[in-house]
């Protein structure tokens, strides 16, 4: 298969699962470009490094191919494909001086010889090459020098050196400035997009960190659960985020639950508000605005208004925190009101981003027990199975009867099951609940927060609105009432 544009990477539908329950990546497309700089960015676990380590050939993908150059590589070994990788840990000899340390790899290449066998590269071709990829990464001069002397941005340097050495079409960078401190982080964000710049090879860089993917990408691929959530320029990640996800992970954001009140309007913070983007009307929807654009007024002008409930200097604005009613409104001005204050407040129609939302109410498989209990989602609840049969009853002994006076066994009977985003609760006993696990995401929504919990077992997830702050990874049980617990009969294909 020949590669006809300038794509040098490009997956397609790659899946990596590492049990039953275990998917890392799950399903992912990326095409990517020759000479580009492009991040992976996303919170632990997203599947970022695992995407990464499947280009590299550490792991194999479980589904899906990797094409270099419009050729199959997914089950390559690592030392037949043109890609090195550096490490957040450095992985230096602390034996060797930095001139053997660069010229390791090297010294154990064989290049291909016509009709003889692959031969060794000289002293020369080596010495020529080490001190290249030195002057590339700024340390000629250092040859002699022992990795144990040098500062962590300089064996960073070295770890780089030596992967370029042996001119890699890829450069795999693996959360590399992470072991730095924040200063020296910065500075080598700057090098590392000149390094870049200079060696003209495609880096695919893996980061957990914002404004470093910000900083240095050409293109940033956000994951989240082993999902790509949104692929594009830093400008267009910022400034048109896809998902709520995305608008949370990216920057700070002011995000609402919203609804769309008439074409181009929403409602929001119990105000209406022109917009944009075309929703049908009283579609349930979510808002995105940045903090930079909502400009403060004068309290009487503007759209809406608030009081002024924090003022915290950053260096280079102000945030400023404002209640209206039981909403907070978060802005970044060059300019402070004082605390108490009222204000007013505008915000333009293109600054308001609106997305649909990503789930309205959690739906499950479930069963019936023989105590009468539903089980989904890894838990077991009380439920009320009259809904089931409108007009029924449970007897004595737990039949149900109809209103026709059918006995009915309810006894593994499947059922599809819903529950609503306002109808769990948590509660940090763990055998309290019907069901436990951990919180795996917390979103702020202005006035109360949107949780996943997703159980251990078959990491199931319950989504759920509450007004209270929980940590992220907390161990929580969750609770739901049984008349808050939606049943309706599975249809077998006769019925259907």
């Amino acid at each position: 298969m020949a590669n006809t544009n300038d794509t040098i990477i490009e997956l397609i539908d790659v899946s990596r699962q590492f049990d039953e329950n275990t998917i890392a990546v799950d399903h992912v497309n990326l095409s990517v470009r020759k000479g580009e700089f492009v991040t992976l960015l996303g919170p632990s676990g997203c599947g970022k490094t695992t995407t990464l380590r499947m280009i590299a050939g550490f792991d194999l993908p479980t589904g899906g191919k990797i094409l270099l150059n419009g050729e199959d590589i997914s089950l390559l070994p690592p030392n037949k494909r043109p890609i090195n990788t550096v490490f957040q840990r450095y992985a230096l000899f602390p034996h060797l001086n930095v001139y053997e340390n660069v010229a390791f790899g090297l010294k154990l290449k064989r290049m291909p010889q016509e009709g003889k066998k692959p031969a060794k590269l000289s002293k020369a071709e080596i010495d020529k090459k080490v001190k290249k990829a030195l002057e590339m990464v700024d340390l000629e001069g250092f040859e002699k020098r022992s990795v144990t002397t040098l500062s962590g941005g300089q064996q960073q340097r070295i770890a780089i050196a030596r992967a370029i050495v042996n001119e890699p079409e890829i450069l795999l960078l693996d959360e590399p400035l992470g072991a730095l401190d924040l200063k020296m982080r910065k500075e080598m964000q700057i090098e590392l997009k000149e390094m870049h710049k200079k060696l003209g090879i495609t880096f695919i860089y893996v980061t957990h960190d914002q404004e470093e993917a910000l900083t240095m990408s050409d293109t940033i691929v956000v994951m989240s659960d082993g999902v790509i959530q949104q692929v594009g320029t830093p400008i267009e990640i910022y400034n048109e985020p896809k998902n709520v996800f995305v608008a949370d992970f990216i920057g700070e954001s002011n995000i609402y639950s919203a609804s769309m009140v008439g074409k181009y309007k929403v409602k929001f913070c119990g105000k209406e508000f022109d917009c944009v983007d075309d929703f049908e009307q009283g579609e349930l929807v979510d808002v995105v605005i940045r903090p930079e654009d909502i400009k403060m007024v004068p309290y009487g002008e503007g759209q809406f208004h608030g009081r002024v409930t924090s003022v915290v200097f950053k260096g280079v604005h102000y945030e400023i925190t404002i209640m209206r009613k039981k909403n907070e409104i978060i802005i970044q001005s060059t300019w402070a009101p004082e605390v108490g204050e009222l204000i007013g407040m505008r915000v333009n129609p293109d600054d308001i981003h609106i997305m649909k939302k990503a789930i309205l109410s959690n739906k499950y498989d479930g069963y019936i027990n023989k105590k009468n209990n539903v089980c989904f989602g890894d838990g077991e609840f009380e439920c009320d199975v009259t809904q089931l049969y409108p007009g029924s009853f449970v007897d004595e002994e737990g039949y149900l009867i109809t209103k026709d006076g059918k006995q009915i066994d309810l006894t593994d009977v499947e059922v599809n099951v819903e529950v609503g985003l306002h109808d769990i609760a948590m509660s940090d006993d763990p055998d309290e609940g019907g069901a436990k696990g951990h919180i795996i995401s917390i979103i702020y929504k202005g006035d109360h927060y949107v949780y996943i919990v997703r159980t251990e077992e078959n990491e199931e997830d319950f989504v759920f609105d509450c007004e209270d702050l929980w940590n992220e990874n907390d161990l929580v049980s969750l609770l739901i009432p049984k008349d808050k617990i939606k049943l309706t009969l599975v249809k077998t294909e006769d019925e259907e």
